[in-house]
């Protein structure tokens, strides 16, 4: 029988921003930018507290839309790399400060990644012991990096036997440590309410706040819909008409959506979390792999910038929908996470041959926008 998510559960019986390395390049004396007028940056009190104030960049090369005006928040810059630090380090800070977790505690969690390094960052950062369960799909890079922290990694190998779905096999793998071990606390990111309140808390207020409100569209990848559902609130609690693009995969269950194959982590579910249940965003806009993987390289190609799987899809997701945005639209796009955990994946074009059937031609005139984005 599979296990149905419920908020955090606790067997037995505080949160986080720093510098960042500024990058100058050389570029055309009619396009160099002037000297940085910032002030620096606090001294962060330990890595948790260097989470969060990520940049804010304008995208001026992405679209072919000069008269819109187009922004990524760097959430790639938090020092676990993706925004899943900022609920990781929320959800385990409120479990310490009500009790629920202690020096013995055993923390256990299922993630495909992103959620597990933010986590294992803060367990090594205050000596506790983390057990995360991930399923083939993994990046390699992503357990090699839980491995580095110090955490405890259990692959699933097979899918749920009813669902054929690999969220449901590592949920059931969660409860029966839940069961065997006396003294554990699963933070459960799909239905603890800290999840969302991060985002709330943190990422849409510096987004509103670095634009004086000028928002119009906001594009935010779902999977646990934490991130989405956080920035709505806020935008909502202040009364903006700011829209919320709620970017999903194709073969993801979410939002009613039809189960498929899905190869890119942290895009989209096979089972419906319970922070998703009767949610609702202004739009809900679907993308394939192949669009994560142009989006991807696009951006590094035209921007410089090196981000996963997710931010693709959800800037691919902008670029379908620019023809009809009225002119000084002003868009932000939320990019998850770094693009060095994608290497061997999007970045690489056998992969991409293989899994995806786009060959490296075809892949690249997609990029280019000179053809379509089809296998």
């Amino acid at each position: 029988m599979s296990a149905s998510p419920s908020p955090p559960v606790a067997r037995q019986t505080s949160v986080a921003r720093q510098t960042s390395v500024v990058q100058q390049t050389t570029v055309e004396p009619s396009t160099r930018s002037a000297p940085s007028t910032q002030h620096p940056a606090a001294v962060a009190d330990g890595i948790l507290d260097a989470i969060g104030n990520t940049p804010l960049v304008r995208l001026r090369r992405y679209l072919d839309r000069p008269d819109l005006e187009l922004y990524g928040k760097l959430e790639l810059a938090n020092p676990g790399g993706s925004a899943k630090d900022r609920p990781a380090t929320r959800m385990l800070a409120e479990a310490l400060e009500r009790g629920l977790v202690g020096p013995e505690t055993l923390i256990v969690e299922s993630s495909s990644g992103n959620t597990a390094i933010g986590l294992a960052q803060f367990c090594s950062f205050h000596g506790l012991r983390f057990r995360c369960i991930v399923d083939p799909r993994t990046q390699k890079q992503n357990i090699a990096i839980l491995g580095a922290y110090g955490a405890e990694v259990d692959c699933v190998t097979e899918p749920d036997p009813l669902t054929g779905d690999f969220l449901t096999a590592r949920l059931e793998r969660v409860q029966q440590t839940l069961d065997s071990h006396p003294n554990t606390f699963w933070p459960n990111q799909y239905a603890n309410p800290d999840n969302p309140l991060s985002h709330r808390l943190g990422t849409i207020r510096e987004i509103v706040e670095s634009l004086d409100g000028r928002l119009d569209l906001l594009f935010v990848a779902t999977s646990s819909t934490g991130t989405a559902q956080g920035c709505q609130s806020y935008l909502r609690q202040h009364r903006l008409e700011t829209r919320v693009v709620a970017v999903d995969a194709k073969g993801s269950v979410l939002f009613g959506g039809q189960r498929g194959e899905r190869r890119i982590p942290g895009l989209g579910a096979g089972k419906e979390p319970p922070l998703a249940a009767s949610v609702s965003f202004d739009h809900i806009e679907r993308v394939s792999d192949l669009e994560c993987v142009v989006g991807c390289r696009r951006l590094a190609r035209r921007e410089g910038i090196l981000a996963g799987g997710s931010s693709g899809g959800v800037l691919e997701a902008v670029r379908r929908m620019a023809p009809e945005m009225p002119r000084d639209t002003v868009c932000v796009a939320i990019l998850a996470d770094r693009g060095t955990r994608y290497l061997d994946t999007v970045f690489d074009d056998a992969w991409v041959e293989r899994e995806l059937g786009c060959s490296p031609d075809g892949l690249q005139r997609a990029v280019e926008g000179t053809a379509p984005t089809t296998a």
